[in-house]
């Protein structure tokens, strides 16, 4: 079996050594160089010619973002990016999902974190995964071309429920930023990231969309127009309360690893009494949200489905999961999703 051949690029030698021995104690996984900075990685990369590049946000002379930047544009890799927990490294890495990254490692304590091994499983499995990622569509620029409400069309109250994984940053931004600012329906989402990154997602994503956008709070009701991304480490629900929708937020325990879950997101969507909703799954490793969309469909009225399709897909675990279920009502390339979202709120008048 051939290893997945990685490049680490860190501007301390001592996270350069911890990262190689986590990775390189996993069989299908050789370290195949180091880097000190971005521009060390430029080079390199074109000698090693590496599977997977993991690649610190903060370096001297050319930074993570800078480096992503060349990567995407003129070769791209998988790329994995190692964050620290600040506000300004949250901000950072959710630019760097943007870009193209696949996906995050979060060290644990700081800039030099003595502890990475507490982390190791979950940091070799984010390579592996990344290794299968189809950054071909990374190459893509992401649209910025906002789908209209159709005149012809009479709207009716909805819910919208978006779930996603690896990849989901950009896939969201796609879709968000493609419907408009009187979208008559609220919109409730699953991003799986750790907490401290879905505020920084939130309040980028808000700059970038016709629509608010914003970290769900608990308790608190639900507008058109406004989607509410769940925060890190809470699981989301959406109850009825006298006529009025409202967010529930509780720290109960992880399900099948998620917290937040789309299955449980999905789940207290399949409790609505009156409410017409409309469920999407993207990009992601795994298959949350199966569970909850087979609920879902279930109850009086059900729910119209939407997965995306393979092809645009950075991971296609989630969707795929929905698909072979035949759960999907609809499967739809990145690009035509906000569409579909958009048609699902209407019915012809007449």
């Amino acid at each position: 079996m051939k290893k997945v051949n990685v490049l680490i690029v860190d501007d301390s030698a001592f996270m350069r050594r911890i990262l190689t021995d986590i990775l390189n104690k996993d069989y299908r996984i050789e370290v195949v160089g180091t880097a000190r900075n971005g521009k060390d990685c430029l080079q390199k990369m074109e000698m090693l010619k590496p599977d997977v590049i993991t690649l610190d946000v903060e370096m001297p002379i050319m930074d993570g973002l800078e480096a992503l930047d060349h990567i995407m544009k003129k070769n791209p890799k998988p790329v994995v990016m190692v964050s620290s927990l600040t506000k300004e490294g949250a901000e950072s890495t959710v630019k760097a999902m943007s870009l193209g990254a696949v996906d995050f490692i979060q060290k644990p304590s700081g800039s030099i974190s003595l502890d990475m091994e507490t982390v190791d499983s979950h940091i070799i499995k984010k390579v592996l995964v990344a290794s299968d990622a189809n950054v071909v569509t990374c190459e893509q620029p992401l649209l910025h071309k906002k789908v209209p409400l159709p005149d012809d069309y009479q709207l009716k109250g909805n819910l919208v429920a978006i779930g996603t994984s690896t990849g989901g940053p950009r896939a969201l931004q796609q879709v968000l930023t493609s419907l408009p600012g009187d979208l008559p329906a609220p919109i409730a989402v699953v991003q799986h990231m750790p907490k401290g990154f879905t505020k920084s997602l939130a309040d980028r994503l808000d700059k970038l969309c016709s629509i608010q956008v914003k970290e769900a709070e608990h308790l608190e009701k639900l507008i058109n127009g406004t989607a509410y991304i769940a925060p890190g480490g809470y699981h989301m629900h959406v109850r009825q309360k006298q006529n009025e929708l409202v967010i529930e937020l509780d720290e109960s325990d992880p399900v099948h690893g998620h917290r937040p879950s789309v299955n449980r997101l999905f789940s207290s969507l399949s409790q609505l009494k009156g409410i017409s909703t409309t469920s999407v799954v993207m990009t992601g490793m795994g298959a949350d949200g199966a569970e909850g969309l087979f609920e879902l469909k279930q109850r009086a009225g059900g729910t119209h489905s939407i997965a995306e399709a393979e092809t645009s897909c950075v991971v296609y675990g989630m969707p795929k999961a929905i698909v072979k279920s035949g759960l999907a009502d609809e499967v739809r390339e990145l690009r035509d999703i906000s569409r579909s979202i958009i048609e699902s709120l209407q019915i012809k008048r007449g």
